[in-house]
């Protein structure tokens, strides 16, 4: 008997146990626990669909590919009812999902779409357009704050994981507001890197990342200051202000540059407010595993899951209706609003 077969076993014997029948078995499959942020949509999600009556199987791949295939099967071979999939990447599941189909087993892509298979049911995730926008937007604001007196900024672009559907949505985003700004002479990409063939980051690693800027810094800033840093992610952000610091950037007359981020992770939360990180962009897991717990039990009960985009995630295979949630800016004048009045943080936590 496996783990995993062991551990269905007991939620089912527990739920027997109560008297209560359990409104279904949901596997969710999740990327990494190396990121804070995957740990949260992991909890909230098995808070809330055990709220709402159902067991659930819950795994972490590491950002092995092979490893989420082998537990997505698994989930499958042991009955559940429904898959929750973020995906590692996002084009390699069309097999695991034929099997799906066949097995009668709804599947919500979580947060990151999953491609070149017609068996995605729907897909719950956050405008992931105006996320880069917003990134590009808080990047802007913070240039005109730091450095009102520089023109043309000098400005250093990342990108995300290139598996990743997401990271092409977010580099979008932020160039429909900084590519007019390049265009107009008031932006300068020093190193002349864009666009994501380029500047994206495989598997959204912060080590590559520093390393990077690194490299960046050393080719092109040895009679010149980087002023900003377009980053995606904090994970990311986290390298980068590595790599600026241990040059001098942030101590005596050299001012940081404006790096921005996502997922206010506590560590970055905590760099903004050290003056180093300028900005975050906060997504509440608990709305997205509120969504997509009740995606799930509308179809397990035979109705109409809640939508608001039936035009922007086309999968290669067919437009996947998705419900699009709000994200929203974070910088160290609203962090207390936006992280620990909503109960997402204690003060403790960041303070």
């Amino acid at each position: 008997m496996t783990l995993k077969t062991t551990l269905i076993g007991a939620a089912l014997a527990a739920t027997m146990a109560t008297g209560a029948l359990a409104e279904g078995l949901v596997g969710i499959a999740m990327p990494t626990k190396s990121s804070a942020r995957w740990i949260s949509d992991g909890e909230s999600m098995v808070e809330q669909f055990e709220a709402a009556g159902y067991d659930t199987i819950l795994q972490y791949a590491e950002d092995d590919i092979p490893n989420q295939l082998a537990q997505i099967e698994n989930m499958i071979t042991n009955g559940v009812d429904a898959l929750v999939i973020a995906a590692i990447d996002g084009t390699t599941l069309s097999n695991a999902l034929e099997n799906a189909h066949f097995a009668g087993i709804e599947v919500i892509a979580y947060d990151r779409l999953i491609r070149d298979s017609e068996h995605v049911s729907y897909y719950a995730t956050f405008d992931n357009f105006k996320v880069g926008v917003q990134q590009a937007e808080t990047l802007v604001a913070g240039l005109e704050e730091r450095f009102p007196d520089v023109e043309p900024w000098n400005v250093e672009l990342f990108g995300g994981s290139p598996d990743d559907n997401n990271a092409y949505f977010f580099y979008d985003g932020a160039m429909s507001v900084l590519q007019p700004l390049i265009d107009e002479g008031r932006v300068n990409v020093l190193s002349g890197q864009e666009g994501m063939d380029t500047v994206g980051t495989l598997r959204w690693d912060g080590a590559v990342a520093q390393a990077r800027m690194d490299n960046l810094l050393s080719a092109n800033y040895t009679d010149a200051e980087v002023h900003g840093v377009l980053s995606p992610y904090d994970g990311l952000s986290i390298g980068i202000l590595s790599s600026l610091k241990g040059v001098g950037y942030g101590s005596g007359d050299t001012p940081m540059p404006i790096v921005t981020g996502q997922d206010a992770e506590v560590p970055s939360v905590k760099s903004i407010l050290a003056g180093e990180q300028y900005s975050t962009i906060f997504k509440d897991t608990r709305e997205l595993a509120r969504v997509t717990v009740g995606m799930v039990d509308a179809l397990l009960k035979g109705g109409e899951p809640e939508i608001n985009d039936t035009e922007t995630y086309d999968n290669g295979m067919k437009v996947v209706p998705s419900y699009l949630l709000e994200p929203l800016k974070v910088t160290a004048a609203d962090w207390r609003e936006r992280l620990v009045d909503t109960g997402y943080y204690t003060a403790d936590q960041i303070e």
